[in-house]
């Protein structure tokens, strides 16, 4: 059974081993088979298979919804 079936796009994850620039928090910014990672402290995109991304997260942080939406801001007229 999957560990983190509700993963969504945004949310934070702290992973079990800091990164190489020292950061071990992660954002989700690609679902699917693969999962898609960006490192919040370098930049730096990964792309994990889930089975394995799943093995190394420590804590799962899930989005805070802003007041504008999920997807920022509306468009300005």
């Amino acid at each position: 059974m999957p560990r983190f079936p509700d993963l969504s796009m945004g949310d934070a994850l702290e992973l079990k081993k800091p990164h190489a620039c020292g950061g071990s928090r992660w954002t989700v910014v690609r679902l699917g088979m693969d999962i898609g990672v960006l490192c919040e402290k370098c930049g730096r995109r990964l792309l994990l298979p889930r089975s394995q991304l799943e093995r190394r997260v420590r804590r799962h942080l899930p989005s805070t919804p802003t007041p504008e939406g999920p997807d920022g801001p509306g468009p300005t007229t």
